[in-house]
């Protein structure tokens, strides 16, 4: 039989990014935390943790994560199936990846209503949706939104819709470096702007256009922060349209391809096990996500992300 304080400790310690800020989650001194995690890993003859800055789960540890995220969904349901266990408890912390633009965008009106009617808290991770599905394997999250449609093991998948982007910069950034016209190889030569180095979108609407090269770019990981670079005339990027449709709009922002977007599909990915909380936020941003979002039989061809 499980420990849960035990398991508790190392959610906390991996949702925390160490020892120091879990203890202070928990109310429990820094040397109580970690003998929590040596007598689990006592009792398992392994360890589930790699200790270094932040710690990370080892495998088993991952097999771990992802059934503690489970339980408290389950245990949150349970109380409000049996309310003689008079234990209402504080509201439900649930922990989701998702990528920066979707935060930017979509996301907060889309869950505004279900996290108000439920009282759930959202802790939010933010990774690229390349990369978010790492979280759900790792167990560090009940649910992520990311552009693969293949689940991780136990878990399941859903189509949202896509993130439609344009290709866009300033009057003045295109007067200055498309003085003869809009080229790809003219495109190579200029100054981009990337996420991060997991980002991989405009390295594929170049590809797309015959481009196969490194290209010069700023690394910018803040989606508000893309969009001002891009203002100031710093390079061009791939924005998502519902972002800048002011801006284009008043012609602030221009597109470099008119009528070519990159279109990039999410998909919701949630623990089969993950009780009626996660099972009915899973509805709702079916419903919801489809009104903000590209259809999927409505995705663009010519760049896929």
């Amino acid at each position: 039989m499980f420990d849960y304080k035990l398991l508790a400790a190392l959610a906390v310690v991996i949702e925390q990014g160490g020892f120091e800020r879990a203890a202070q989650a928990l109310g429990l001194s820094q040397s109580a935390v970690s003998q929590r995690i040596k007598l689990l890993e006592a009792r398992l003859g392994e360890p589930v943790l790699v200790r270094q800055a932040p710690p990370s789960p080892t495998p088993v540890g991952r097999l771990l994560l992802n059934h503690v995220q489970q339980v408290r969904l389950l245990e949150r349901e349970l109380r409000e199936a049996l309310p003689c266990l008079g234990e209402d408890g504080p509201p439900e912390r649930l922990r989701v990846a998702i990528n920066a633009d979707s935060l930017a965008t979509w996301w907060p009106q889309t869950v505004a209503r279900f996290c108000q009617e439920r009282h759930v808290l959202l802790d939010l991770v933010v990774e690229d949706q390349d990369v978010g599905l790492r979280r759900m394997r790792a167990g560090e999250v009940a649910g992520c939104v990311c552009a693969a449609p293949r689940p991780v093991a136990g878990a399941r998948s859903e189509p949202l819709g896509a993130m439609r982007y344009r290709a866009v910069a300033t009057p003045a950034f295109i007067a200055r470096h498309f003085a003869e016209g809009f080229s790809p190889a003219a495109l190579a030569q200029v100054p981009a702007l990337v996420f991060g180095p997991d980002d991989l979108l405009q390295h594929r609407f170049m590809a797309s256009l015959g481009i196969e090269e490194g290209f010069a770019h700023h690394l910018v990981p803040s989606s508000e922060g893309f969009v001002r670079m891009t203002e100031a005339g710093l390079g061009w990027g791939l924005v998502p349209e519902m972002q800048v449709q002011a801006q284009l709009a008043k012609g602030s922002l221009v597109e470099l391809l008119p009528g070519h977007p990159s279109d990039v599909p999410l998909y919701w990915h949630h623990w089969r096990s993950g009780g009626k909380l996660l099972a009915d936020l899973t509805s709702e941003l079916v419903r919801q996500a489809g009104r903000a979002l590209v259809p999927m039989a409505s995705v663009a061809t010519a760049v896929r992300k």
